[in-house]
């Protein structure tokens, strides 16, 4: 690795062999924590209803078999998508710490990255590392290169006034529905960690000292962001067609026909699924950028696309 290039996000870092010295370090310094341990799950930890595929015709037409593999796609898929988050929220942290402007603030992201780090060690045991998903999904990509290159006012708007006040309300909903009454505690542990960061970055972030360059990214990432929420459930989409897809000559996962894929976001009701979320956004955004969100609405991106828009 190049000394002068710092890696931030780090979603495609490696993990050390079970057998490295540094395990035993790791594992002394986390039992000086206090870590919620998470017994193991003998079912999917949120159910059909919690994905809304009690509505959805090709999932209800599966055989039982194929309703429990679609499930546990589904569920490890959410486990998988809040890891890569909380990864890359490590690799975050650590950069605002640097980046901070006052000794309380350093002292703060300091704390914050130990939050992280702790979040991250809780879910290592549900995510197999087999399955960490690599830097190849489009949302994380465009994540991982803001978390590189942006300054320390965007990186304030987009990622703590939104993701993280985005995750407050995931790690509330994770957390109510969730079947398994210990994970369902340790997402409401998140959910208060996620408030304090959240707060801190509405209180830290300055519109008035925002550069037009600065100005400029946020509005250009911020577009990305919500065109993969007006997109819908698409993780779910497939989840669902890892089991239910035509089978792809090559190996790869299968996918469903267009006219399956319409038809199960018109099932899962997505365009009212995606206008709650991007009403969600828009709320986070206006007390402290109501400039952005004119732009915004504006390109008409606080609006879902129908599901004929969406395959």
């Amino acid at each position: 690795m190049n000394p002068s290039h710092i890696i931030v996000a780090g979603l495609e870092l490696p993990a050390l062999a079970p057998s490295h010295k540094l395990h035993t370090v790791l594992i002394s310094a986390l039992r000086q924590q206090s870590l919620m341990a998470i017994g193991p799950m003998l079912m999917p930890p949120w159910n059909a209803d919690f994905f809304g595929l009690d509505r959805a015709t090709i999932f209800q037409a599966s055989t039982p078999k194929e309703q429990t593999q679609i499930l546990q796609h589904a569920c490890q898929g959410l486990l998988q998508e809040v890891y890569t988050l909380e990864k890359a929220g490590v690799g975050y942290m650590a950069k605002m710490t640097l980046l901070a402007e006052t000794i309380e603030e350093r002292m703060l992201y300091a704390l914050f990255s130990a939050h992280k780090a702790m979040h991250l060690a809780q879910l290592r045991p549900l995510v197999p590392q087999a399955q960490t998903p690599k830097c190849c999904d489009a949302f994380f990509q465009r994540l991982e290169a803001l978390l590189e290159c942006a300054d320390r006012s965007v990186l304030l708007l987009i990622t703590q006034v939104v993701l993280e006040g985005w995750g407050i309300s995931q790690y509330r909903h994770l957390s109510q529905y969730c079947c398994h009454p210990m994970l369902g505690e340790l997402f409401q542990h998140f959910l208060n960690m996620q408030a304090t960061h959240h707060l801190a970055g509405t209180t830290l972030f300055d519109r008035a000292h925002l550069s037009s360059q600065s100005y400029e990214m946020i509005v250009e990432a911020l577009s990305d962001f919500l065109q993969v929420v007006r997109l819908g459930p698409q993780r779910l989409v497939s989840a669902i067609a890892g089991v239910k897809g035509a089978p792809d000559p090559n190996g790869d996962p299968g996918e469903l026909s267009s006219a399956q894929t319409i038809r199960l976001l018109q099932d899962l009701e997505a365009e009212r699924y995606s206008a709650g979320r991007l009403a969600l956004v828009r709320a986070l955004l206006e007390p402290v950028a109501p400039d952005v969100v004119a732009v915004l609405a504006q390109r008409n991106l606080f609006t879902p696309l129908p599901p004929e828009a969406c395959v």
